[in-house]
């Protein structure tokens, strides 16, 4: 099965870290320049940002790296657009962005400075029609939606965002992060995201936030089982989310829970085996999932620091587990009912699978 194939397939994309997902070619022309200004030692990052295939202590320089170029608006914007337009160009047509409300006072940037950026962003994307949620004012940053799937030789994509909760953060911290998502809505902010390294902070420092979230009616999804932690997956699974991601280290009484409340399941391949959070292919539990008719989603996590797209994705899914073109497109049309969108996207998504599978003649 060649890569034709699976990038010509509609795709659903639930769990896209913004930065992580930055082009090789702006991350290595952003350092650069930032080297030259001496701000930035780049000695020997060079070489890293230019492989396609990185170690793990090599993702972490990356990742390291990004965090000190998205600290100003113009890159955010940059970035964005190009992540979009990226996704798009592979047939994504509904993407779920997340993203970390930065602040940086040096420059003036806030955490709604750094979502203004954002949606700058998306206002700019080339050859592409964004269907966005569009401002209910008359704000400069409201975008036109696309109103169906009408045939153009322009790209469609719906993009929503979801606001990411950094484990390093406070509880004060996080309230903040989920009072701007209600503040956002208008904009296409549509959920919260629990993300961050997986081994900081602590799940009661968080569920404020999280439970406020909910009740304002905003849906969360969570980083699940990165790293081994029964009594956070326990919690986490008790709270009961609309998503989880990853899902790597469950024990038996956590994988009945997960099933018997259906909790779809962000499934990230590459990262998980980069990360070494699970050994091998052969051991990962996305046969077990998908075997149970659980649901679940494939996804890239970070497209750009583990070098995968999500075409990518599933022409790995295929070949490792032996799953055939038809139920590879069908688990990508399932995705459609975990979305964070109201039922006319899941219609207009329902119709532009439905004359994809008449056009693949699948």
């Amino acid at each position: 099965m060649d890569m034709e194939w699976w990038v010509s397939q509609p795709k659903i994309e639930l769990h896209a870290h913004l930065n992580g997902s930055i082009r090789d070619s702006t991350l290595l022309e952003l350092a650069r320049v930032l080297g030259e200004k001496g701000v930035l030692d780049i000695a020997g990052l060079e070489h890293v940002i230019k492989k396609n295939c990185r170690s793990l202590p090599e993702c972490f320089k990356l990742f390291d790296l990004i965090h000190v170029l998205t600290t100003d608006h113009a890159t955010v914007t940059r970035i964005t657009k190009e992540v979009v337009e990226d996704f798009a160009a592979e047939n994504i047509v509904y993407l779920e962005l997340r993203t970390t409300p930065k602040k940086n006072e040096s420059i003036g940037m806030s955490k709604r400075s750094y979502m203004d950026a954002v949606i700058r962003g998306l206002r700019t994307v080339d050859a592409v029609d964004v269907a966005f949620i569009p401002s209910q004012t008359s704000s400069e940053n409201s975008i036109t939606p696309v109103t169906g799937a009408c045939e153009t030789t322009r790209k469609k994509i719906y993009i929503r965002l979801l606001l990411s909760i950094d484990r390093r953060e406070t509880t004060a911290a996080a309230l903040e992060t989920v009072q701007l998502a209600l503040e956002m809505r208008d904009l296409g902010v549509v959920g919260i995201d629990l993300s961050g390294n997986p081994i900081v902070g602590k799940w009661e420092t968080f569920l404020p936030a999280l439970k406020f979230a909910k009740e304002q009616g905003l849906l969360v999804t969570l980083h699940c089982g990165e790293v081994p932690n029964r009594k956070e997956i326990q919690a986490m699974l008790d709270f009961v989310p609309q998503r989880i991601g990853h899902a790597c280290f469950l024990e038996e009484e956590d994988w009945e829970k997960l099933k018997s409340s259906k909790i779809p399941v962000e499934i990230c391949l590459t990262s998980n085996i980069m990360t070494q959070t699970i050994a091998s292919l052969d051991d990962h539990h996305f046969v077990d999932l998908y075997n149970m008719k659980h649901p679940l989603v494939l996804c890239t996590d970070d497209a750009g620091v583990f070098s995968t797209s999500l075409s990518q994705e599933y022409s790995i899914a295929a070949s490792s587990f032996g799953i055939g073109k038809w139920e590879m497109f069908q688990l990508a049309r399932d995705a459609i009912e975990f979305v964070f969108a109201d039922d006319t996207v899941k219609k207009d998504l329902r119709e532009i699978f439905d004359s994809a599978e008449r056009k693949l003649r699948i």
